[in-house]
């Protein structure tokens, strides 16, 4: 068994429940991801939410900015395959209108719904169709008084916004909510949530707001996601970066993964390649994660270029490849060697072998050389 350091220890919090997904206390870090569809595209956006779940998201959130967006949002909701979240903001109508039809919370900012009366509704409506609420802040859109008071947008702000937005919803006796305080910058991000994490025993939706781009975004949301997960922060979670949505949920799992937290498709190891290569490690990886996107059951591949450190490796894996020279490759399965093959078949018998594997048939066939 591979040494992975000690258990993270999940803070306490209560949970709720989002359609059939659970949030908080024990319940599994759930992955979310948002759709950028059209709403009043219920074709395309369902299609989207398909492409999302069978990449494992637990969670969609649905933007719905008009009460036409809110009818079509009732069809995508009885047709969906996940349950989807309602992002409402300014109107409060909406948001009841929402919860009429079919979905599984909301996700508002009481500061920009309005007066205690619309608060109140959207309360009410929360509470009549059994829906949790998850109070959003963001460091891009704080209430201008407390922006005066503390000059720019500050950890201290950020949980004086939430612990405002709860004040109002529990005055109007909903406690069923859920927090979030997303910022752009990394170490404000981070040290929200903590100093939030401390004070309230609410659920928490992690995310690095705005982080850009596959690259710069997947770094950055790894970072600051990871950082608060390895503190026992956070019970919920979506990568938010500017690309295809399905990729926030690759990203978010490979997170959970990494921290021992989740377990889901497979594992890939592999080298960074140098001159010693004995097999094509870049397109094979790319393809075998390709080709393997459906698989559901948690399997660790190796995929080495050489002998270097690919034994090594090979150890730790279900199944591995190693490059051996002379355009052959190793092949193992639980640490053992099986045999050799031609470094050109390498990507048809890993993966013959992993859905073998998976489905539990026995091959028997790979030809030594």
């Amino acid at each position: 068994m591979e040494w992975s350091g000690p258990k993270i220890v999940r803070r306490k919090s209560r949970q709720i429940k989002v359609g059939n997904v659970l949030i908080g206390a024990d319940a599994p870090i759930s992955v979310q991801s948002m759709t950028c569809t059209d709403t009043l595209d219920t074709k395309a956006t369902l299609e989207q939410i398909k492409r999302l779940t069978d990449a494992g998201a637990d969670l969609v959130r649905v933007s719905v900015p008009t009460m036409e967006a809110a009818a079509a949002f009732k069809t995508i909701c009885a047709q969906a395959s996940c349950p989807i979240i309602a992002d409402i903001h300014f109107d409060y109508r909406i948001a009841i209108e929402a919860a009429k039809n079919g979905a599984a919370a909301l996700r508002i900012n009481p500061g920009n719904i309005g007066s205690k009366e619309k608060v109140a509704a959207v309360c009410q409506a929360a509470k009549d169709h059994g829906l949790p609420i998850r109070v959003g802040v963001n460091s891009g859109s704080l209430d201008a008084d407390i922006i005066q008071k503390f000059g720019s947008p500050t950890p201290e702000g950020m949980v004086m916004a939430a612990l405002r937005a709860a004040d109002i919803l529990e005055s109007h006796n909903f406690t069923d909510y859920a927090f979030s305080v997303k910022a752009s910058e990394l170490n404000l991000c981070v040290a929200s949530y903590e100093a939030l994490a401390a004070q309230t025993d609410a659920p928490l939706h992690l995310g690095i707001t705005e982080a850009g781009g596959l690259t710069a975004g997947t770094v950055l949301s790894s970072i600051g996601i990871s950082w608060l997960l390895k503190q026992g922060i956070g019970d919920t979670l979506r990568v938010s970066l500017a690309a295809d949505p399905v990729e926030e949920v690759k990203v978010g799992f490979a997170i959970l993964k990494s921290m021992h937290l989740r377990t889901r498709g497979i594992d890939v190891v592999a080298c960074p390649t140098c001159a010693r290569q004995g097999i094509d490690v870049v397109n094979t990886v790319r393809q075998l994660e390709e080709n393997l996107s459906d698989v559901q059951d948690n399997l660790k591949v190796a995929v080495m270029g050489c002998i270097v450190n690919g034994p090594g490796e090979a150890l730790h894996a279900d199944i591995a490849v190693c490059g051996g020279g002379k355009g052959k490759c190793l092949v193992y399965e639980n640490g053992k060697i099986q045999g050799k093959i031609d470094a050109k078949d390498v990507l048809t018998v890993l993966e013959n072998r992993i859905r073998s594997r998976i489905s539990g048939n026995d091959i028997k066939n790979l030809r030594i050389l």
